[in-house]
């Protein structure tokens, strides 16, 4: 046998661990210097052993190596996620209706105080008092209005059928006629009531279901604020009665200053009801008597028959009524 495969023999010898080491260290040194060889791990399993020798080479992770990209960085916790503020206002929201909900409970049973501005409360309670008195002026003007249009629809209807038997009888020619035209002086007296019952209501109903309701929703805002308030200081006071340890200081003092914010939510919403009801009733003052003016001064004309009086009234107010059996004017008319 010659010297090479006598030599070749003794290699094939070697374990075969042994080989792949080297090639594994051949590996090591061939990697550029500015790789970090902390974190990747290769394995290598020899052909006759379970053994098994790691050998740390290159940054990856799960397989893929990371690179460190230039530019700003976004933490985490900057990112806002939209469904967890949701969550965070359904929380909110619910936790506050419950002390409400347990705040009107404890005041209906009389368990729980209730901050009460009695100056306020009165004015209030008027206000809704009148608030009723005058839905029901308006119902009532509102029937009479109808059952004058009735009326007034009837006169001139018999009126016609006066004017027309005037005609056609010769010998009651004149007891007809004078009652065709008493018919319709009568109607038309009536239509010139009827418009100022109809401005009247206008007024009132606008009074009523905008100006008071507008100031009525108001007050609904400051009575909720006010038993949120109310909530937020009782919780506040049981806390205040409890001990006071590193647990309970930092619920105390958010529970401060959660009832501050109500607090000044309330003082806020106390002083625009103030405001709005004192405008309303000079508001209030200025239009009813006006109106009950018009009123007045439309039907003592019309049933004292002073036609040129009841004329007069409309004039005074303004108001323009539509003459009978004539269309609306055009656009082109109005310019």
């Amino acid at each position: 046998m010659s010297a090479c495969s006598s030599g070749t023999a003794l290699d094939a010898s070697k374990p075969a661990t042994e080989e792949v080491k080297s090639n594994s260290e051949d590996l090591k040194r061939s990697l550029p210097s500015g790789l970090g060889l902390s974190e990747t791990q290769i394995t290598s399993h020899g052909f006759d052993s379970t053994k098994e020798e790691v050998m740390e080479a290159g940054a990856y992770q799960g397989g893929q190596r990371t690179q460190t990209k230039s530019g700003p960085v976004i933490l985490a916790d900057e990112i806002k996620n939209p469904a967890m503020e949701k969550l965070e206002l359904v929380r909110k929201w619910s936790l506050n209706t419950y002390k409400c909900t347990r705040q009107i409970i404890s005041e209906k049973l009389g368990r729980g105080s209730r901050t009460v501005d009695l100056e306020l409360e009165a004015q209030i309670d008027i206000l809704r008092d009148n608030k009723k008195k005058y839905e029901n002026i308006l119902r009532l003007a509102q029937t009479l209005s109808t059952q004058l249009f009735q009326m007034v629809h009837t006169q001139r209807q018999l009126g016609d059928a006066f004017a027309d038997l005037s005609l056609k009888s010769l010998e009651l020619h004149e007891e007809f006629g004078y009652n065709a035209d008493t018919q319709k002086l009568l109607a038309k007296n009536g239509e010139t009531l009827l418009g100022a019952i109809n401005f009247f209501i206008a007024s009132v109903n606008t009074l009523v279901n905008k100006t008071i309701e507008d100031t009525l929703m108001t007050v609904k805002q400051y009575e909720s604020a006010r038993i949120e308030y109310d909530a937020y200081r009782t919780d506040l006071e049981e806390l205040n009665l409890g001990p006071r340890d590193a647990n309970t200081l930092p619920k105390i003092e958010q529970s401060q200053h959660l009832f501050q914010a109500h607090k000044e939510k309330y003082d806020k919403m106390r002083s625009d009801v103030s405001i709005k009801l004192k405008f309303l009733e000079e508001n209030k003052v200025k239009v009813l008597h006006n109106q009950l003016v018009l009123f007045h001064n439309a039907i003592a004309a019309y049933f004292a028959g002073n036609q040129k009086q009841l004329e007069q009234t409309l004039k005074q107010f303004h108001i323009k009524l539509k003459t009978p059996g004539v269309d609306a004017p055009s656009w082109l008319e109005e310019q």
